[in-house]
């Protein structure tokens, strides 16, 4: 039993080593963003649920986050002149809040899928616009694809229909 968990276990391993390959060359290759911000995605698909539906879901908590962390940094940029050193913590405790209650939501109440969202904007050094948005939507979506073709691959195999088996 165990010689045959083994092989198993190492398809397994290569196919998702596969994809995730795959998917940081398409990041650098084809879209230009950073690999980083595709495990993003890859990341939030894992965080609950693991199919097609909740890995939607938790995509759109991470872009929601994105939108936060775009929104923290707006606000930042408006009441640094009014809140001085005060700034960071009144919108820390602002954005917090709203997440927090958004993971109340009845779909998109994913906390891990808006806090990743937040830390990767701020992690990108982008000014809040709508093209840190689109770069990080599109390489958290993509990390996101990448996330269910292994974890589907990983079901597949387990099961012992390999994808020569098809």
């Amino acid at each position: 039993m165990a010689n045959r968990a083994f092989p198993t276990h190492l398809k397994v391993v290569i196919a998702e080593s596969i994809v995730a390959s795959s998917a940081a060359t398409l990041s650098v290759t084809a879209l230009d963003v950073p690999v980083w911000a595709m495990f993003v995605g890859w990341i939030s698909f894992f965080t609950r649920g693991m199919n097609l539906k909740q890995g939607a879901i938790n995509l759109g908590c991470v872009l929601i986050g994105v939108g936060l962390g775009i929104g923290a940094a707006l606000a930042m940029a408006a009441l640094t002149p009014l809140l001085g050193s005060y700034t960071l913590g009144a919108v820390v405790f602002a954005i917090t809040g709203i997440a927090l209650s958004l993971a109340k939501a009845p779909a998109f109440n994913n906390l891990l899928g808006f806090f990743l969202g937040l830390v990767a904007y701020f992690a990108s050094h982008q000014p809040p616009s709508v093209a840190a948005f689109t770069m990080l939507a599109s390489a958290a979506t993509l990390g996101t694809m990448a996330a269910f073709i292994a974890h589907s691959l990983q079901r597949r195999i387990q099961r012992g229909r390999g994808v020569a088996a098809h």
